[in-house]
């Protein structure tokens, strides 16, 4: 039987993106959504990210009976700090009964997993929200030699945005440097450009959504090789 693996999204943006590679995984992917303030602020990311919140998502996703839930957002995640990262992880856990993750921990997953520890970060929130996550991925060991913020106020924005111009904003912000690229923001449609990002740029580009999945899918102990996902997924089942 397929595994499920169920996900908390905040809002609505690019959710879609999550039946598509449910599809093309041949897994189940369902998404519960909770709704806070769409507004890239510590504030209101505080708020998203609230145990509260999480738990009324975990509780939506019951009638699927997932095998993992991950909370399917990167700001709302590492907004709280290392040590709030591994918290919040803990309660959706309890509150779920099933193993949990984040996108910000599935970032840390990822690069460890990989073995790049050197990355430039092409970022669409604002600079303020941008730099906590290169504070995240610095406790983690990973070495930022390059950050951008393209000073997206809301998710809702950074939906709209096209496949041009999310090439576009990921390709201009890389570093010679930089092991990796990655793209932090589950808002952003990126799926289905990751192939053609890594062959432009030489090296892996790990996005938010896709590293959800793939940590998802490690939870339950099965990651099917899958190279329109990326390098990530190319290293087989159980990677």
């Amino acid at each position: 039987m397929s595994p499920t693996i169920g996900m908390i999204y905040p809002d609505h943006a690019a959710e879609d993106e999550y039946p598509w590679a449910a599809d093309l995984l041949d897994v189940r992917l369902p998404v519960a959504h909770i709704y806070g303030t769409d507004l890239h602020a510590v504030p209101e990311l505080l708020d998203l990210g609230s145990p509260e919140r999480l738990a009324g998502g975990a509780a939506e996703l019951a009638q699927y009976e997932p095998d993992a839930i991950v909370w399917a957002c990167t700001s709302g995640s590492f907004v709280y700090g290392p040590k709030g990262v591994e918290d919040q992880i803990a309660a959706l856990a309890d509150a779920a009964g099933v193993p949990a993750s984040s996108t910000s921990a599935a970032f840390a997953a990822a690069l460890e997993h990989l073995g790049v520890t050197t990355v430039a970060v092409a970022a669409s929130y604002p600079h303020d929200v941008a730099s906590l996550f290169v504070d995240f991925l610095d406790a983690a060991g990973t070495r930022v030699v390059s950050m951008s913020s393209a000073g997206i106020d809301t998710a809702a924005e950074v939906g709209e945005l096209t496949p041009e111009q999310v090439i576009e904003l990921a390709a201009a912000n890389d570093h010679p440097d930089a092991r990796a690229l990655l793209v932090p923001d589950t808002a952003m449609r990126t799926l289905a450009v990751v192939p053609e990002l890594e062959a432009r740029l030489g090296k892996p580009v790990l996005t938010a959504n896709q590293v959800t999945i793939w940590q998802g899918l490690r939870l339950v102990g099965e990651v099917p090789s899958m190279p329109q996902l990326g390098t990530l997924f190319r290293a087989g089942p159980g990677s």
